[in-house]
């Protein structure tokens, strides 16, 4: 999860995160780039009085100033359009997990198991125990198993929601009538903590997603348990 004083994303959890991030730098080093150009010419213009008639009309700098900046779009949009066909692609799930958004909390359903439903509601700041964190614990956790293809299925009840985990690079709105899918796949187990993305009313910020992740035989331990 986030440090309070930390600036940049948090650490990835998944391949599709790992590609953002790249990403995130790749295009973060294109900015920077001509930031320092523009910068330099402007600089360049502040502080001398010589001026080459030539290069004011010459049909090669024209040329320039049109060609490279559509070579810079196409190299931020080929990596750009790589990563969202792989966040929309779909393969065939290990597991299904069913998300409903309600005011103001999450309800979650195991598809491939009967009966395998819980809420989750955010603890109280008053209930919370020495080293847990305020507004993100929840008394229910998710428990999935890492390494392995999921497909969520997320949706609301009453209003928008929007269930982001940003450790797992997933934000993906819960609507109401509409079921929309995307698939995790997670590199390393621990607990991942996301909010809600989209106002939903009065108490939008006090229904946090909690995750546990963790390896295939402690997923199943869990199940035995729940079920």
């Amino acid at each position: 999860m986030a440090c309070p004083i930390q600036l940049g994303f948090q650490d990835a959890a998944s391949p599709i995160m790992e590609e953002l991030l790249y990403f995130h730098d790749h295009t973060l080093m294109i900015v920077f780039l001509i930031s320092s150009l523009v910068l330099y010419v402007i600089s360049l213009m502040l502080s001398t009085k010589l001026t080459h008639t030539s290069t004011v009309d010459a049909q090669g700098v024209e040329m320039v100033w049109t060609i490279l900046p559509a070579v810079i779009l196409i190299l931020i949009a080929l990596p750009s359009l790589r990563i969202l066909y792989m966040m929309d692609e779909i393969t065939t799930p290990s597991l299904t997990l069913k998300t409903m958004g309600h005011q103001w909390y999450w309800s979650y359903e195991y598809t491939d198991y009967e009966n395998l439903n819980f809420d989750s509601y955010m603890i109280p700041p008053s209930d919370l125990k020495p080293g847990e964190l305020r507004l993100l614990e929840v008394d229910n956790r998710v428990a999935l198993p890492t390494g392995m293809s999921i497909r969520m299925l997320i949706s609301s009840e009453d209003v928008l929601h929007s269930w982001t985990v940003p450790s797992l690079g997933v934000k993906t709105d819960a609507i109401p009538g509409r079921l929309n899918q995307v698939t995790l796949m997670t590199s390393r187990p621990g607990i991942y903590y996301g909010q809600c993305s989209e106002i939903c009313g009065a108490n939008h910020s006090f229904m946090p997603i909690a995750l546990e992740l963790v390896p295939l035989k402690y997923f199943e331990e869990w199940l035995l348990t729940m079920l």
